[in-house]
């Protein structure tokens, strides 16, 4: 029975991850009803996987803003991968 709890606990362990989103810039620009997104996923945290690129000008480009209302960060960890989404609104 102990054997069983400590492969759950360490499966729960692998699988379990944990995410934030906070506020980077704000403009005096009207909200847009655009919405673009950029993200990087970094291995061990700081490894780049697949040309990496969560900079607001790639999330802009994405959902074609050309003026920026908003920006957020929404950071995602798990076991092994971080992934950082760059997330633009505007118009």
């Amino acid at each position: 029975m102990k054997k069983l709890g400590l492969a759950l606990l360490t499966a729960t362990t692998l699988f379990v991850g944990c995410s934030s989103v906070q506020p980077i810039c704000a403009t005096s620009n009207r909200l847009g009803s655009k919405v673009g997104e950029a993200t990087a996923t970094y291995l061990f945290g700081y490894l780049p996987l697949g040309g990496a690129d969560a900079s607001i000008q790639t999330a802009a480009r994405k959902s074609g803003i050309t003026m920026i209302s908003t920006v957020d960060q929404k950071v995602t960890l798990g076991f092994f991968t971080t992934n950082v989404t760059t997330i633009v609104t505007g118009e």
